[in-house]
């Protein structure tokens, strides 16, 4: 499973450091940014278990960090 979140996130060293909170939170999934993309996006990767949502939009929002799920 995977989801793509659309951020506002625009330099390496806060991206780095949401990617540790929630690696740490979550260790069962796999995050990484896309900065170069437009919107600057935010995928999580998860092989056996649902994505919680909600928990990761709180702990990015608790950065002053914009950051919505991108619907296919």
């Amino acid at each position: 499973m995977v989801e793509i979140f659309k951020t506002n996130v625009n330099n390496k060293k806060l991206a780095g450091t949401l990617l540790k909170e929630l690696h740490a939170s979550f260790p069962c999934y796999c995050f990484n940014f896309d900065l170069d993309d437009c919107d600057r996006i935010l995928r999580v990767q998860s092989e056996d278990i649902s994505i919680e949502l909600t928990k990761i939009i709180q702990i990015v929002k608790a950065h002053s960090i914009e950051v919505s799920l991108l619907e296919e």
